[in-house]
């Protein structure tokens, strides 16, 4: 099945954005659709925007909806394990999810980007490349709006962050490009702790597309199945790459110089690759290279990832309050370039992690540790320049009084926020409303 011809009897499991997007879109074919959804949550989200027309089960299961159901569309987050789902399938009732609809229906270039890490800031950052260039651009997926709701403006191009749960029930997709960023250990308790598993997933982003874009820095983002081009990013002249002229590195496209690292306002080395990426998406697009540098000289990235939240007087302050894992905090760190000194600031709810694995990345580092929270302890030993508070607005007084010109300033915790804000969103705007009050303090130290 490739369309919703002959369908009339849906059900949708999963409300929530994904599965009013789904709704909403079904009642949008002006077809005699027989739409009913189920919510295994007693007050799923959305329930109080669904039509009349709509029939909802929540708290449980209806499985007699399933089995008698032309196509079940399941929101990303239910897995195709559960029992009542299994049913369906052994009884031959076709399971789709939101973008498999989004490809029934598209008939604009699309692009997509998977990984385990990065692919929501290059998602974001084709968009903006895309918009640089002229195109009118929708950017969703797994990332902002759903991908039905932006049909609607029947833009000149998609851009899609696609997950491993939405690429499981995805197979008619046709993109221009596609890229798959990198592979690490991630939702394993979705996937049975079977890497492999997770890693298929990712690989079907490779169906139907016409360029694919992999890291050659991470083989098993190679692609599995045959596509018409392939390209790759990464740390060398090759292909999207860098090269080394003088005393700067440059970002190369096929060997040809295209502009200095350092004019990158995204902060850090992963985020290097990330621009690679993205341009190379950008030109299955065929975008405006130059808008697109442009626009990395001045895109400071995603809220709390990465982003660079205030650059005065000689010191950048950097939010990276979604590094709530060691993964995440490494990747920040790994290929940072400081002039000064690293001021990091770590600690929170630990989740019973191990940190030891982040001392060979400081080692080389001038860095100073400022760890706060309740595990704050467990990073004191990391550095020998470590110092231990109870908050973060503490270390951060403590770091204003002392940072001079070419220094940075880093939260990336490698922990979770809940011992003493909601979420990470609310540390991560702390940080930013903290820098900018203590951002002046930078004269005092006298540094010029």
């Amino acid at each position: 099945m490739n369309s919703l011809d002959g369908v009339r009897s849906v059900v949708v499991v999963g409300l929530g954005m994904t599965g009013l997007s789904v709704v909403r879109h079904l009642l949008r074919q002006d077809r005699d659709f027989d739409i009913k959804v189920i919510d295994t949550r007693e007050n799923p989200p959305g329930k109080d925007q669904l039509p009349s027309s709509v029939l909802l089960c929540s708290g449980q299961w209806e499985d007699s909806w399933l089995l008698n159901a032309d196509l079940i569309v399941a929101s990303p987050g239910i897995a195709l394990s559960s029992p009542s789902l299994q049913k369906a399938i052994q009884a031959g009732i076709t399971i789709v999810g939101d973008i498999e609809l989004f490809a029934w229906s598209v008939t604009k270039p699309v692009v997509a980007i998977t990984g385990s890490n990065g692919k929501s800031t290059v998602t974001s950052l084709v968009g903006e490349m895309a918009k640089a260039s002229g195109l009118s651009v929708g950017v969703g997926g797994n990332i902002g709006f759903a991908a039905l709701d932006m049909l609607v403006n029947d833009h000149d191009c998609y851009i899609l962050e696609l997950s491993s749960f939405q690429l499981e029930t995805t197979q008619s997709l046709i993109l221009k490009g596609a890229a798959y960023l990198n592979l690490s250990e991630d939702h394993m308790d979705r996937y049975d702790d079977q890497l492999a598993l997770y890693h298929q997933a990712k690989q079907r982003i490779f169906l139907n597309a016409e360029c694919a874009v992999f890291n050659r820095n991470d083989d098993v983002t190679f692609p599995m199945m045959p596509v018409n081009e392939v390209v790759s990013f990464g740390f060398s002249n090759d292909s999207y790459g860098v090269v080394q002229k003088g005393i700067a590195e440059w970002l190369t496209i096929h060997g040809q110089p295209l502009m200095p690292t350092s004019e990158i306002a995204l902060v850090g080395r992963h985020n290097v690759a990330n621009a690679l990426a993205a341009l190379a998406l950008l030109d299955t697009l065929n975008g405006d290279r130059l808008a697109a540098c442009d626009v990395l000289r001045c895109y400071t990235g995603l809220d709390h990832r990465c982003q660079l939240a205030v650059n005065e007087y000689g010191v950048r302050w950097v939010n990276d309050s979604k590094a709530t894992n060691v993964a995440s905090t490494l990747a920040a760190l790994k290929g940072l370039h400081v002039a000064g000194c690293l001021h990091l600031l770590v600690g929170g709810d630990g989740k019973g992690a191990d940190f030891s694995e982040l001392s060979e990345v400081l080692a080389p580092l001038n860095v100073q540790l400022y760890c706060f929270g309740r595990d704050g302890d467990q990073f004191m030993a990391l550095s020998s320049n470590s110092c231990r508070f109870n908050t973060m607005e503490e270390a951060m007084q403590c770091i204003a009084g002392r940072v001079l010109e070419g220094d940075l300033v880093l939260l990336s915790p490698a922990c979770a926020s809940w011992d003493q804000f909601p979420n990470f969103m609310v540390r991560g705007e702390q940080f930013v409303n903290l820098a900018q009050q203590f951002q002046h303090r930078v004269t005092e130290n006298k540094t010029w």
